[in-house]
């Protein structure tokens, strides 16, 4: 299975690269990473693109990372136990609610408030995908925080409440360093899923095709790029650079992918040797 799996990836890199070979051999692939978009003077530039994708992608994790590990410490160790089941209940049903909802309801309640006392403008901004796409990214964060959190052995959690340490003190002390490689985890998958998000930068980050200054302006994503495309072309130059497009998503796809594998061998042999040497004292 994993192997039909590395296949599958290695075919669909390689289809991608094949049906963007037309913009290498016309002699436009550096012009591929140029500001300017213009079809119609067959200037194909989709860094405007692809920094519009790191800026919201970035700027999401940002706002959703103190949000979720708060939600993840309070819903392990700070809150009572009711509450905490309500947490972990509202967080896994928030979870499964369709993005376009998300979007829906931001195009209708969040984007008149940017509008008005935030950007002004049009309201339809890098900042305001960004901030929603924070809430849709955080449930995936918190969910592998939570399961990182506790992972840690119950023995080093009673020997520390044995000494009397405080919840805090237990928080920072022990629980986020020994599962600091389950953190690391979910916020990798939280920057893939932004990353990889369609709907919220199509319906809320503007798609404007120029080089955003500033996150208060519009911007355009990779992967709202491919769609907008799609929809309105097959044929041409213009269709061909979708390919090079989700190359490079796939790419950085494929480098989150290997950080993970690295990071959960990493957290699997610390654990051994935490536990070997625990076994190893008198």
């Amino acid at each position: 299975m994993a192997m039909g799996s590395g296949l599958l990836l290695i075919a669909i890199l390689c289809m991608m690269a094949v049906l963007g070979w037309p913009l290498v051999e016309n002699g436009r692939f550096f012009a591929l990473f140029s500001t300017t978009w213009s079809p119609h003077a067959q200037a194909y530039g989709i860094l405007p693109m692809i920094l519009g994708s790191l800026r919201i992608t970035v700027l999401a994790l940002l706002f959703s990372l103190p949000m979720s590990i708060g939600t993840a410490c309070l819903a392990e160790l700070l809150a009572p136990r009711p509450l905490r089941r309500l947490l972990l209940v509202t967080i896994r049903f928030m979870a499964g609610v369709p993005t376009v909802v998300y979007g829906f309801v931001a195009v209708f309640l969040l984007v008149p408030l940017m509008r008005e006392y935030l950007i002004f403008g049009s309201g339809f901004s890098i900042l305001t995908a960004s901030l929603v796409l924070a809430v849709l990214i955080a449930p995936t964060m918190i969910i592998f925080f939570v399961n990182g959190l506790q992972s840690v052995p119950r023995s080093y959690c009673h020997a520390v409440d044995s000494l009397g340490a405080r919840p805090m003190q237990k928080l920072i002390y022990l629980l986020l360093p020994q599962a600091y490689p389950s953190l690391l985890i979910g916020v990798i998958l939280g920057l893939g899923r932004a990353m990889g998000d369609t709907l919220i930068s199509l319906m809320l980050a503007g798609n404007s095709v120029a080089l955003p200054e500033s996150v208060a302006e519009s911007g355009r994503t990779l992967t709202a790029h491919i769609a907008l495309v799609i929809a309105a072309d097959f044929s041409s130059m213009e269709f061909t650079t979708i390919f090079a497009c989700g190359l490079i998503l796939s790419l950085f796809t494929v480098c989150l992918i290997v950080s993970i594998r690295l990071l959960d061998r990493f957290g699997t042999r610390g654990a051994q040797h935490r536990e070997m040497s625990t076994e190893s004292r008198p």
